[in-house]
């Protein structure tokens, strides 16, 4: 499989969550304060809750509903509830667009 557009650069909002779906796969897009584009599983582990509804600090997304939250760089949650990590996708920016491919997850 090859990376799949998920969106545009310019239509991510700094320090918020995007919720995209490529191949079936619902993923969690963010553009950090720094703006750099994270990709993480969009299903918080604790339960069945969408993480771009949640909240985005720094370089985490807390699930609105519990509190969990994840490292958008290594999708490890930084506390409870949650204790399973979510999958980390390879981003890829080709001039506006923002390419991903879940089938390939960052070995963290």
């Amino acid at each position: 499989m090859t990376a799949t557009r998920a969106c545009s650069y310019s239509e991510l909002e700094q320090d918020a969550a995007l919720r995209v779906v490529i191949d079936d796969v619902p993923i969690c897009v963010v553009k950090d304060g720094e703006g750099v584009v994270h990709a993480i599983g969009d299903t918080c582990t604790h339960g069945e809750i969408s993480l771009a509804d949640g909240f985005v600090e720094g370089d985490t997304v807390e699930c609105w509903a519990h509190g969990s939250a994840f490292s958008l760089v290594t999708g490890k949650p930084l506390n409870l509830p949650a204790f399973e990590p979510v999958p980390v996708y390879v981003v890829e920016i080709d001039g506006d667009d923002v390419l991903i491919d879940p089938s390939v997850t960052k070995e963290i």
